[in-house]
């Protein structure tokens, strides 16, 4: 009797493996070197993503303007013909400009939302953790590029709708994506930038109001760079939204581009606002 009450059941608590209980007593191995600060980003775009699920408004209601630049904008310049775009339809030559536009103007008030963190305590929390502000920065910059992305999506649809004539290859469409969410992470840094600077929401709504309109003007976006006068030449020339529509369109419908020195602008130009914001995210706090 004694020997079956000794038996051990395969349930009890008794027959569970030690080492279970070291998994549950040990932790896990921090990473460490360079798998830290990838790994926070990710974590960081996916705390931003996740906004989405609770209001979708935004996404909605900014598909409504690259809509009509299209529909209307497009559609009447292309029967006026008055812009040399080439030997394309302007309707083609415009919808990549209306892409990087539409990006750009979801990035660029993206220091509204840590202005408004930093109102409500949650900004303070962030900086106390061990993430490094690069990857905080970071996460926020390429979330961005994603809703950016699902704009970007909205407008390629309504194009191909019009007739526009845009490539299907599919790793031209992966170089748009990357273009599209480099171009957003850096409009994004230059708004937490801006917002590090100016500490207030009015005067961050002011100040991207001012400098939206002047940044797609100044590109070549709606026109040519050579029927532009020099001095806005030189603009443009400087203008990262230039690279990013010149990019676009010689993804999207194979029209001549520099897309080496695309890419290098804009990576070089996304790594200088993260860098830049980083260093003013510790005054937007206080």
């Amino acid at each position: 009797m004694s020997e079956a009450h000794d038996g051990r059941r395969p349930g009890s608590a008794d027959a569970v493996d030690p080492g279970r209980f070291e998994l549950l007593l040990v932790p896990p191995a921090p990473r460490t070197g360079w798998r830290v600060l990838p790994a926070r980003v990710i974590a960081m775009c996916v705390v931003e993503l996740q906004k989405l699920r609770h209001d979708r408004t935004e996404l909605y209601t900014r598909a409504i303007q690259p809509a009509l630049w299209l529909l209307i904008f497009g559609e009447t310049f292309t029967h006026i013909r008055a812009i040399p775009t080439g030997g394309i339809p302007y309707i083609d030559f415009l919808a990549p400009g209306i892409i990087a536009q539409s990006a750009m103007f979801i990035a660029i008030f993206y220091g509204i939302m840590i202005i408004w963190e930093r109102d409500a305590g949650i900004l303070t929390k962030l900086l106390v953790t061990p993430t490094p502000r690069a990857a905080l920065i970071s996460g926020k910059a390429f979330a961005s590029g994603v809703k950016a992305l699902i704009q970007a999506v909205v407008v390629i649809v309504i194009a191909a709708a019009l007739g526009v004539a845009l490539t299907w290859n599919p790793l031209k469409l992966l170089g748009v994506a990357v273009v599209v969410i480099l171009g957003s992470a850096f409009f994004s840094c230059l708004s937490i930038t801006i917002a590090g600077i100016v500490l207030t929401r009015d005067r961050l709504m002011g100040i991207g109001q001012a400098i939206t309109m002047p940044l797609f003007f100044a590109s070549n976006a709606l026109y040519p760079v050579a029927i532009m006068p020099g001095w806005l030449q030189v603009v443009s020339k400087i203008n990262p939204l230039s690279y990013q529509v010149d990019a676009l369109r010689g993804l999207l419908l194979g029209t001549p581009s520099h897309l080496l020195l695309d890419f290098g602008v804009l990576i070089f130009a996304a790594l200088v606002g993260i860098t830049t914001a980083s260093s003013l995210l510790g005054r937007l706090a206080r």
